[in-house]
């Protein structure tokens, strides 16, 4: 019975899926037929959301029986506290049935209210008040919350004192709608005091509903959207620990097995990469994947494996010789879906636009969502390993240290209790696997595309992290601090602060300048560095230093984006950790602004620098390029790894001053300070290196079909570029391709890699070109608009045989030098 209630409410849980919903033996079934006659019609939205109103009204006809079931007993069962033979006492009648009369009083008045609304229905009806108000009177859901667990257990202990209540608690009534046959229906005391709880949720996403359907500029929509708002802040505030029933099964034993935590990770399985749902439990970690199922029918889940948290270990690459190897693409693939997707993402928003783009829009959907979804899969490189001491082995691959850590920090802290290895028989397998759909608290693979437009994309930009200090260590240790943001779907690491040295304070004033891609969080990472000889033999994604603690911030638009500095403090573990940071939009923070003084060489134009230096190319390209060569061929990550924006800056400052100290900075300075130097100097020059006037030839170039029409387009127009311009560029393509790329097993950066790095730093447009282009519809666009063009650029070039500035020169008696 309990089932078929639980029907009645499942067509919330995805935009009215067609299902039937059951009381006793007669089927009730409101909404299939409207639903089809209706589908797909956006003109008839208003008549979408009466769909939805009255399915939720007949629900909450039966959720209003419900709650009067739980009132019926309450009656006799005072009456016998004053007499000889009470059933309950008062305090124990008061609280299994706290607040039950309060939700009963709201519910019949707003139930009251709404039925009219749909009984006299047309377009201007509003009911976004009567949610208003519900959604105001959480306080009482609020109550009956934190009573609930006190209240099934004393409804526990009371039936087992007494047979009397356990018959009344084991028999109510709860009558069906009006036009049932079915007059009534029993059920239990225990699932009729868990529906107040279902209920917030149901409200909430029924809301979700209702605002699809309501036009934004109708009276009813700030209503709605206020309503939700409560609902969601409500709901977070009370999380998934109120709810037993959706995380917990009841084992054979009558134990309850509790579901603690669950989430998408890749498996490295038969040396392919599969993604599955892994559920941790309070005795087992259970790994399963969705099984494919018609249309119109749940999604059910498959058992992979399981492993009982008494037999499970964490395994090294120490332990076992025999691990899976972990195949890692080659990062420019990564970055052309990175690409890719921004490219469809923006495809999208001009398709919104169009008088007839809505079913264009459908396809773009699922494009984007099986890029983003290759992405997740391929992104992932940190091996995490678990073992079975009584079987197999089996690896994960996580995007970022920080999941890695609560994985195995939610592990261990269920193993410290007396676990005792569970066998399930296949059928508990089976019951347990299929109640994995019910219990999940994840319910979506986390891409863009499956987020409500309305929903915020992230920033996209720059975010400037100053890290500060830490405080609450115990012991003095080597202390380093990692940073993180959310990415397409995943963390990425994109900035590392010195190691600070035997210390319970580091104090370490280091300032970042970090790279945003629709990002919604910053996650800092402290680590204690291991410099012990004999674990550096590991596999190079495993980090073999110890994390002491993790801490994650969200990236609130309206406070980041203030001019000022906004401070804050990440406590992990009882360590603080405190930082500052502040955000620059990306049209702001690639503007080429030329500077005012034109006696340095930011933002000054390189013929004037070469003019004054009476050089060929930059003193600042020379000395960084010789400086990266010397002692940063062999660092991982050279040229992607952002380097400490206060050490960049004190390198720009002594170059445009011509400090005597350069020299000697350069050898003190961290080298990925020295290459971002670099990249910086490229990224201010006024205009783009390989010229804003040639940029629309060289985009027309690339995109040239036929091999020897492409080479002679594109060697014409390096012979077309002014000197200094050529022989700076042609300096820092030997410096790539030949030092550089070179050393790409060790350092990781590859031709496509350092392509993606260069290729818009060398070939943006000034502001001023670019604004003659093609209208910018978002932030996300102005990253996408020509980017892949400006990389295939740069890695042409790259991928060329040897290029030198004298043969160019002499076939320029060859060619027209018009362009």
């Amino acid at each position: 019975m309990e089932e078929e209630e639980e029907e009645v409410l499942c067509y919330l849980d995805r935009v009215l899926e067609e299902e039937v919903f059951e009381y006793g033996d007669e089927e009730l079934d409101p909404i299939t037929p409207v639903h089809s006659q209706f589908k797909g019609d956006i003109e008839k939205g208003l008549e979408m959301k009466k769909l939805v109103l009255s399915g939720f009204l007949a629900s909450e006809e039966i959720y209003l029986n419900q709650v009067e079931a739980l009132l019926l007993p309450i009656r006799p069962l005072k009456a016998t506290v004053p007499t000889s033979q009470p059933v309950l006492s008062m305090p124990q009648i008061e609280t299994i049935f706290y607040k039950i009369q309060d939700i009963f009083e709201i519910h019949k008045e707003f139930y009251d209210a709404l039925l009219p609304n749909i009984q006299q229905w047309d377009e201007k009806v509003t009911v976004g008040h009567l949610f208003q108000k519900l959604a105001s009177q959480l306080g009482v859901y609020k109550a009956f919350v934190d009573n609930y667990k006190v209240a099934l257990e004393t409804a526990e202990k009371c039936s087992q004192a007494n047979s009397q209540f356990q018959k009344i608690s084991e028999n109510l009534k709860v009558k069906g709608p009006k036009d049932s046959k079915d007059c009534t229906t029993t059920v239990s005391l225990e699932a009729l005091l868990y529906k107040p709880i279902d209920r917030v949720t149901r409200s909430t996403l029924v809301l979700h509903d209702l605002l699809k359907h309501t036009p934004k500029d109708h009276p009813d929509f700030p209503l709605l959207q206020d309503a939700l708002r409560i609902s969601q802040n409500f709901l977070s505030s009370i999380n998934e620990e109120i709810d037993p029933r959706r995380t917990a099964v009841t084992t054979p034993k009558g134990e309850a097995r509790q579901l603690v935590k669950d989430g998408f990770l890749v498996e490295v399985s038969e040396s392919s990469r599969k993604l599955r749902h892994v559920f941790l439990f309070t005795d087992l970690l259970l790994c399963a994947k969705l099984k494919k199922t018609a249309v119109g029918r749940h999604q059910q889940y498959e058992c992979k494996w399981y492993i009982p948290l008494a037999d499970l270990t964490f395994q090294t690459l120490d332990d076992c010789d025999t691990c899976p190897s972990i195949q890692v693409l080659p990062e420019h693939e990564i970055e052309e879906m990175k690409i890719k997707i921004s490219v469809t993402k923006s495809e999208i928003q001009k398709e919104k636009k169009a008088p007839k783009g809505q079913s264009r829009v459908e396809r773009l959907r699922k494009k984007m969502n099986e890029q983003e979804s290759w992405l997740l899969l391929h992104s992932p490189t940190i091996p995490f390993r678990i073992h079975n001491k009584h079987g197999k082995s089996f690896l994960f691959l996580l995007s970022s240290d920080y999941e890695r850590s609560e994985w195995r920090e939610s592990i261990q802290k269920l193993q410290k209790k007396d676990l005792q290895a569970c066998v399930l028989s296949s059928v508990e397998l089976q019951v347990l696997t299929s109640s994995c759909f019910k219990l999940r608290t994840v319910h979506n693979i986390p891409v863009t595309s499956n987020k409500d437009d309305e929903e915020s994309p992230g920033l996209y930009g720059f975010l400037h992290v100053i890290v500060h200090s830490a405080k609450g260590f115990k012991e003095s240790a080597n202390l380093y601090c990692t940073l993180e943001v959310d990415s397409y779907g995943y963390f990425v690491s994109k900035a590392k602060t010195r190691v600070f040295r035997d210390t319970t304070e580091p104090q370490w004033n280091e300032e970042f300048e970090i790279e945003l891609e629709g990002s919604q969080y910053l996650r800092i990472l402290c680590y204690e560095k291991c410099y012990d000889k004999s674990m550096l033999n590991k596999d190079d994604n495993e980090i073999v230093d110890k994390i002491m603690g993790k801490g994650q911030v969200q990236l609130d638009p309206q406070t980041v984006q203030s001019k000022n500095w906004h401070m804050d403090v990440i406590e992990m573990n009882g360590i603080k950790v405190e930082f500052s940071m502040k955000f620059t939009s990306r049209d702001l923070s690639l503007k080429r602004t030329p500077s005012k003084k034109q006696s340095g060489v930011f933002g000054v134009k390189i013929n004037v620098v070469t003019k004054r230096e009476r050089s060929k190319v930059p003193y600042i390209v020379r000395q960084c390029i010789e400086e990266v060569e010397k002692r940063g061929i062999d660092e991982v990550g050279i040229y992607r790894i952002s380097g400490v924006a206060t050490d960049i800056q004190a390198l720009k400052t002594a170059f445009d001053t011509n400090t005597k100290d350069i020299l000697v900075m350069l050898s003190d300075m961290d080298i990925n300070a020295i290459a971002g130097t670099l990249k910086l100097y490229f990224r201010e020059l006024p205009e783009p290196l390989l010229t804003d006037r040639l940029y629309p030839a060289f985009m027309e170039g690339i995109a040239l079909s036929d091999p020897a029409a492409k080479e002679n387009c594109m060697m014409h127009l390096l012979r077309s570029l002014p000197d200094p311009n050529l022989m700076t560029f042609l300096t820092l393509l030997e410096h790539l391709k030949r030092r550089v790329a070179e050393k790409e097993p060790i350092n990781k950066m590859s031709l496509h890699n350092l392509a993606t790095v260069f290729g818009p730093t060398l070939l943006r447009p000034s502001e001023s070109e670019s604004a003659k282009g093609q209208h910018i519809t978002s932030a996300s666009d102005i990253w996408s608009h020509d980017v892949m063009a400006q990389v295939q650029v740069l890695l042409y070039y790259l991928q060329h045989p040897p290029i030198s500035f004298a043969e160019l020169k002499r076939n320029t008696l060859y060619f027209s030098t018009d362009v």
